[in-house]
């Protein structure tokens, strides 16, 4: 069985890549913004910022205390942490799924790579999603083939129209990328950051 992407780690990750941040930032960033692909917080984001911190993805480079409030410690990414985000990140990309969140994860955060890697990681996909395609339309030719009845055969033809409508619209999201009408230059601030967590 594939081990499931770390979702929580990779977002951990993408908002350390623009600013250190302690974990409580973090969780009110991860809500302000409606990461919902993130479950079981604030439990899930603590157990991922001691892994990605024993992995030295990130380091811890202050720790401070205020009144009464519990001690609190900022992380920040480190080199080797910025290369795997880009690493994770392209593999969610380019490889269709059968989970729907993983990619609506890796969307949220495309912004972390520069453009033309993130348009080289979706034209990979297409390529893919193609291949899925023809693929489901040789199962469902065989299977209509051999006098298995329609109606048998239903959720083959619904995963080939899942497939399909997800190659239009990253097509249509690669073509917007290429003639420049999105662009994400500038788009994640640390001001942004910082006034989402304010």
């Amino acid at each position: 069985m594939a081990r499931r992407p770390d979702l929580v780690g990779l977002t951990v990750l993408a908002m350390l890549s623009l600013r250190a941040g302690h974990p409580y930032e973090l969780h009110r960033f991860i809500v302000d913004t409606h990461k919902d692909y993130i479950s079981g917080l604030p439990r899930s984001l603590y157990h991922a910022v001691g892994k990605l911190a024993g992995e030295e993805l990130i380091v811890p480079v202050e720790t401070s205390k205020e009144g009464r409030r519990p001690e609190r410690t900022v992380y920040e990414i480190t080199d080797e942490g910025r290369k795997e985000l880009a690493s994770r990140l392209r593999v969610l990309i380019e490889t269709p799924a059968g989970e729907r969140r993983t990619f609506t994860a890796a969307l949220s955060l495309i912004g972390c790579l520069p453009m033309p890697e993130a348009r080289r990681a979706l034209r990979t996909r297409t390529s893919t999603l193609i291949g899925l395609i023809t693929a489901q339309e040789a199962h469902i030719r065989a299977l209509t083939d051999s006098g298995l009845p329609e109606m048998l055969m239903v959720e083959t033809d619904y995963e080939r129209a899942l497939y399909q409508t997800e190659l239009e619209w990253v097509e249509r999201l690669l073509a917007r990328m290429e003639k420049g009408e999105l662009s994400w230059e500038g788009t994640v601030t640390r001001d942004l950051l910082e006034k989402t967590l304010e």
